[in-house]
């Protein structure tokens, strides 16, 4: 009989806490004291835990809603929000928020932008209350006047969310983007730097005025810069390389015409060399046609001295004229 009655009161322990799992009493009490009866009902609990949804926070968010005014949402749209991967909290409390705030908010727009991945809470709480973002992120933007002086800029862009257009719409990177382009081009189209430094609120104007928050999530509500300053001459040092570079052109242009120049004399001194190789050969043939013309009998023995007496003569003149050149080169070396 012990092992009997050990084991019935196991059993009805053990199917008193199951029931008591499966028909969350607790929570159907507190709802209808929170919310009246039908409300929230004991077969919708005991649904949700055969679907595996946390009743509890189901009941909370519906408690928290309809306390809040928001009595058109019901236990099954949560429920549907739930399985489809949706954060309720977040849903819950973003409702609450934007219902406060005074901001059109529905319902499915709100779980539209909580299944598209976004922190629906944060856009609501960034409608409320406008966030800054630095652009860029880090460091400075950089651009160059039409004077070819570099600035370096660095703005704060005030943003609120636009909720229709978190579904779809551009980050907070895209806005960064476009700013900073709006800027480099806002800061080239200046004749020069100095009226940059002197009115900085141009260009923020101008950039604000080209519309940079169209197809994003975010309204600009102003964009400052925060810091101005002055970097290097980007256009000097454009002349100075560009001027570098031409010199080492005309460098290898004087080295191309040198090494020509070289390789013509070289040419030059082959063919002398080629003609005195020839000259040498045509007076080896002077004796021959000497010899030739004594036995033909068209060269007499006076002929033949007269040419040795003309060469003679010849000779002593040169070594005259050699002379009395070396002697003008001494003086004039003295």
């Amino acid at each position: 009989m012990p092992v009997i009655q050990m084991f019935l009161i196991g059993f009805i322990a053990f199917a008193t806490i199951t029931l008591l799992y499966f028909v969350p009493v607790g929570m159907w009490i507190q709802g209808i004291v929170s919310l009246g009866i039908g409300r929230i009902r004991i077969v919708d609990l005991i649904r949700m835990r055969l679907r595996k949804i946390s009743p509890r926070l189901v009941t909370d968010g519906v408690i928290n809603l309809h306390k809040a005014g928001l009595e058109h949402i019901t236990t099954d749209m949560l429920e549907t929000h739930y399985l489809a991967g949706g954060n309720v909290q977040n849903i819950v409390a973003a409702l609450i928020a934007a219902d406060k705030a005074n901001i059109k908010l529905p319902f499915e727009t709100a779980t539209a932008i909580d299944l598209a991945g976004r922190d629906v809470k944060e856009a609501v709480q960034t409608s409320v209350y406008p966030k800054v973002i630095n652009a860029p992120k880090d460091g400075y933007l950089a651009a160059v006047a039409k004077d070819g002086i570099e600035l370096k800029a660095r703005a704060r862009v005030t943003v609120r969310t636009n909720i229709p257009g978190l579904v779809g719409g551009a980050t907070d990177d895209t806005i960064i983007a476009r700013v900073g382009e709006g800027i480099v081009s806002a800061i080239g189209s200046a004749s020069n730097y100095s009226q940059v430094l002197e009115n900085p609120d141009k260009i923020s104007k101008a950039v604000l005025d080209k519309g940079l928050d169209a197809g994003t999530a975010f309204e600009i509500l102003s964009i400052d810069i925060a810091d101005l300053d002055v970097g290097k001459n980007i256009g000097a040092s454009l002349q100075a390389d560009q001027a570098e570079a031409d010199l080492r052109v005309a460098q290898a242009k004087a080295e191309t015409r040198r090494a020509m120049a070289v390789a013509e004399e070289q040419e030059m001194t082959a063919k002398t060399q080629e003609m005195k190789a020839k000259v040498v050969e045509a007076e080896s043939e002077v004796p021959r046609a000497m010899a030739h013309a004594f036995r033909e009998g068209n060269m007499g023995i006076m002929d033949y001295y007269k040419m040795e007496n003309i060469k003679s003569d010849t000779t002593m003149r040169d070594s005259i004229s050699d002379t009395g050149i070396d002697s003008k080169q001494d003086e004039d070396g003295d």
